[in-house]
């Protein structure tokens, strides 16, 4: 596969009427500061006949002006806090060409050759970056990223809906809720009702160790393998963990337990071992008021789920179900306001901590990490000729660290991305699609 880049320019915002002043700047939220402060990647795969490159970047322009965050820079105030100038440099815009067909080419799950579709996601400047691939057969491919710190799944995702409606000469709807800086407001005296510092956080120190320790293994020692559940094995996993309960289980919730129990089998672990699984909450609907969906930033927390590994593996799937359940309820409204009292004051940067997000971990075993985009409107993109028929995140050799995603079918079914050792890789492949 050869791929040649046929151009990189940057694209600024187009406005109607007169331009905003490029001076000002917005202060990141105490949810954006502890997000990852690095770019995400996915990747987007369009069937012919596609539009043209020049009208996909029109689009773009267009949807800049609504979003601007997306088209400054990151840096410090005057006071040392992390803000988004708002002063339009702009986004990276690079278009490609590959020397073959689509089906030749991409591969069904994330590989390290998928990263050649996407801008590099290290030591960029713009905080986001768009790579358009065309292919001998007419398909098209979209790379897009976008740091982590400006705006999370939900927010990303409602960007790229609206660059689509932009593109296609429509109006943006709904107009993204830019109010971070007026929205989190502490309480007077603050009320900080749990141990933010140890779950959000840890000491600086500690975290470069855990660092280290953890990168030890050989990247090559890591396979991606992709999983895909059909809606009829969903549901009778519902139907299994939900047996007598009022309100059957979630999708989610049981794809997820099943995955956490098959994984931990899989891995060997000791029984007198514990293993958690991090999830993430989105705090717009959990929030009092609650926050609308299109609040343009990062509003999440976490949820920590525990277990000795023999109760998990040797009790039934809903005895993890119920286990993520009651501490996902846990980070509710409360759980928020608790953090932005906590986060609000320099608690953090007197005490040297830092986010757990920004811990750079190659291995999780015994633990899980999930990134579910299950809800996320990530399929109506749409530049004209219809919805895409791929989607993926990039390339992340993480064992242990999973994607959850919305099959491209339509039909209730998930994609499963789950990153594991090689010698594990067998015997999760004989129990994922098991009942017991």
């Amino acid at each position: 596969m050869n791929i040649t880049i046929e151009s990189s320019r940057i694209v600024k915002p187009t406005y109607k009427g007169s331009a905003p002043s490029t001076k000002n700047h917005v202060r990141l939220s105490v949810f954006d500061n502890v997000a990852s402060s690095t770019h995400m990647a996915v990747i987007y795969a369009f069937n012919p006949p596609t539009p043209s490159n020049i009208a996909i970047e029109k689009g773009l322009s267009k949807v800049l002006a609504e979003y601007r965050e997306w088209a400054g820079r990151l840096g410090e105030d005057a006071e040392g806090n992390l803000v988004i100038f708002l002063n339009d440099q702009g986004v990276r815009f690079i278009e490609a060409t590959v020397d073959s067909k689509l089906r030749n080419v991409l591969p069904s799950k994330p590989t390290k050759e998928i990263q050649n579709f996407h801008p590099g996601l290290y030591g960029v400047e713009e905080l986001v970056q768009v790579q358009l691939t065309h292919f001998t057969c007419g398909s098209l491919v979209v790379g897009f990223t976008a740091h982590h710190q400006v705006g999370d799944g939900q927010a990303a995702s409602n960007f790229l809906v609206a660059w689509g409606l932009a593109t296609r000469g429509l109006a943006i709807d709904p107009i993204p809720l830019r109010a971070r800086n007026t929205i989190f407001k502490p309480r007077e005296p603050p009320l900080v009702q749990y141990d933010h510092r140890n779950i959000e956080y840890m000491n600086e120190k500690y975290a470069k160790t855990m660092s280290i320790t953890s990168n030890e293994s050989n990247e090559e020692e890591i396979v991606i393998h992709k999983m895909h559940f059909t809606n009829e094995f969903i549901n009778k996993l519902r139907a299994k963990a939900s047996a007598g309960v009022s309100k059957p289980y979630s999708r989610f919730e049981t794809t997820l337990a099943h995955l956490w129990r098959v994984i931990t089998k899989a891995r060997g672990l000791h029984g007198h071992e514990t293993t958690q699984i991090r999830i993430s909450v989105n705090g717009r609907m959990r929030m009092d008021p609650k926050v609308p969906n299109e609040y343009f930033g990062n509003l999440v927390l976490w949820a920590f789920p525990r277990s000795k590994v023999r109760d998990l593996i040797n009790r039934p799937l809903r005895f993890a179900v119920e286990l993520m359940r009651a501490e996902v309820v846990k980070v509710n409204g409360s759980y928020f306001q608790s953090f932005i009292d906590f986060a609000s004051f320099d608690t953090v940067n007197k005490e040297g901590l830092i986010s757990k997000e920004d811990i750079n971990k190659r291995i999780l075993s015994p633990d899980l990490e999930v990134d579910s985009w299950l809800t996320f409107p990530f399929f109506d993109l749409d530049f004209g000729s219809g919805s895409p028929h791929y989607f993926m995140p990039t390339y992340f050799a993480t064992e242990g660290m999973l994607f959850l995603l919305p099959s491209y079918l339509g039909d209730g079914s998930i994609d499963a991305i789950v990153p594991l050792f090689k010698d594990n890789l067998d015997t999760f492949k004989m129990y994922c699609y098991s009942l017991d």
